[in-house]
């Protein structure tokens, strides 16, 4: 004969009641201004104008809010061309009116980050929203196209305005100085200041023969004097050449 399961005590009912879970996670308006993070992996938009989006990252919104895909010609036919071939990372929504959205990506670390006439770059999948008044424009790395399938896209966003980016868990900002390169895993590489250029190199290391198949590795180097942002997470986003 079964055992009929046992009756959850009064005190474990107070604890775990819909009413408590319901006032724990409820929305809260800190008053932090445009962008506000609601949690560390939601981002919430108290709108008024407009605002560029990553394309699929709303995940709510409430009030007269109107979403419009990238027109064309809106960025330029630069950006154009290469958006063709650059994947969904690199594609916009634009929000526009009066409410408030909540965007989110794969339950991503959300980081905003505040430009003054400054410059960025960041992996265009990582790219979640800015404001109107920042420019963006699409880089193709085109040293790596020999190197990889499909090369690598990345958005340099500036001038003055807001902007959230993402990250698989928290983020790592190493230093680069003219006597101390940096040399990190593109896989891992999320953001760089916007004067560096990196440059693409093969390696063969022991870490591309243990669980990462045969072949060469390909790593990023920065110099010169910024700064480089990676992820504790290899975020494969391209193919190698020849699959």
């Amino acid at each position: 004969m079964d055992t009929p399961p046992p009756i959850p005590s009064d005190s474990d009912l107070a604890r775990y009641s819909l009413k408590q879970f319901v006032e724990e996670t409820e929305q809260r308006d800190r008053g932090q201004g445009l962008f506000e993070l609601e949690t560390q992996r939601l981002l919430e938009v108290n709108l008024n104008g407009t605002v560029w989006t990553k394309m699929g990252s709303m995940v709510a919104y409430r009030g007269n809010v109107k979403f419009t895909r990238e027109g064309v010609l809106e960025q330029g036919i630069g950006n154009l061309l290469k958006k063709a071939v650059s994947g969904e990372g690199t594609r916009l929504t634009k929000a526009e009116g009066q409410g408030k959205v909540y965007l989110a990506d794969s339950g991503k670390k959300v980081i905003i980050i505040g430009l003054e006439n400054e410059a960025i770059v960041v992996n265009g999948n990582d790219v979640l929203a800015f404001e109107t008044s920042i420019k963006n424009t699409i880089k193709m790395m085109r040293k790596i196209t020999a190197m990889m399938a499909g090369g690598l896209f990345n958005v340099r966003l500036e001038g003055t305005g807001l902007i959230a980016i993402t990250s698989h868990y928290d983020p790592m900002t190493l230093r680069v100085t003219p006597n101390n390169p940096v040399i990190t895993d593109p896989n891992a590489t999320i953001a760089w200041s916007g004067n560096l250029e990196p440059a693409f190199k093969k390696d063969v290391s022991l870490k591309t023969f243990v669980g990462r198949g045969s072949g060469e590795s390909i790593q990023m180097e920065f110099k010169g004097e910024g700064f480089v942002v990676v992820q504790p997470y290899e975020e494969v986003v391209y193919q190698h050449a020849g699959g």
